[in-house]
């Protein structure tokens, strides 16, 4: 699979449990796919809540395949974390992009999106999209 270029898809979490359940739950419902790469990253490197720049950048790398990198964040302090890595300029592969959408339901929508073999900006749309999931 490494060969073909797809988006990959990174969750930061400040808990690593919660970025690993949603990676299984976007993986599922898009029918348990394993071509799109998925890498969680969450809380800090030796355990415990909190966000890292290592556990990001090495996520990035991970899940980068050429097509580029969809970042999907839970909470602010992960927001400045991945800004603070894009501003670096080196820290995260070429064409890493942060999606402002839920967390949930943007994942979900990214990896089903990216399982079709859509471009970067064809995955932000889907998970940006899913604000507007209605509930009732």
């Amino acid at each position: 699979m490494s060969e073909e270029k797809v988006v990959g898809i990174v969750l930061v979490s400040h808990s690593a449990e919660v970025a690993a359940s949603v990676a299984e739950l976007a993986k599922g419902l898009a029918g348990g796919t394993t071509s799109v790469p998925v890498s969680p990253a969450g809380g800090r490197p030796g355990g415990g809540l909190g966000t890292s720049a290592e556990l990001v950048s090495a996520a990035a790398a991970s899940v980068d395949r050429g097509a580029g990198v969809a970042v999907l964040t839970d909470l602010g302090s992960a927001v400045l974390t991945v800004k603070a890595l894009l501003a670096e300029g080196d820290e995260l592969p070429g064409n890493t992009r942060l999606v402002d959408a839920p967390f949930v339901e943007g994942a979900v929508a990214a990896v089903v999106t990216a399982a079709t073999g859509a471009d970067l900006d064809a995955v932000e749309a889907a998970a940006v999209e899913a604000y507007g999931y209605r509930k009732t």
